[in-house]
């Protein structure tokens, strides 16, 4: 069963901010750049748009592939303040992140990396 994208705000972040926090919070897993390799986590390139599970050569979890979810910055917005909440059975190894400040700044830095 697909994961509806939910009804909430996500406030406008800074892309330099977002990308100081990928840096520290993300980088140890996740690539964010074009071509970039898949590391313990998936590329990040193209997230929003693109339809969970699918980037190639990475092996996703069932609970990702089957989630249905097309990423937006709604569904990160929620996502990214705890994963395993948000999609119980994912393989994402993140407590989340709190503060909605740093929420929306990553979410800005991902939206960039079209």
């Amino acid at each position: 069963m697909a994961i509806p994208e939910p009804d909430v705000t996500v406030n406008a972040g800074d892309v330099t901010k977002g990308a100081k926090i990928f840096k520290t919070k993300c980088a140890q897993c996740h690539n964010a750049d074009q071509g970039g390799k898949n590391g313990q986590g998936p590329n990040l390139w193209g997230i929003i748009g693109r339809l969970s599970g699918q980037v190639d050569g990475f092996a996703y979890s069932a609970a990702n592939k089957n989630s249905g979810i097309t990423w937006s910055a709604k569904h990160l917005e929620v996502y990214l303040q705890d994963p395993k909440k948000y999609m119980p059975g994912t393989k994402m190894v993140f407590a989340g992140l709190k503060k909605e400040v740093d929420r929306a700044d990553l979410i800005a830095f991902l939206t960039s990396k079209q």
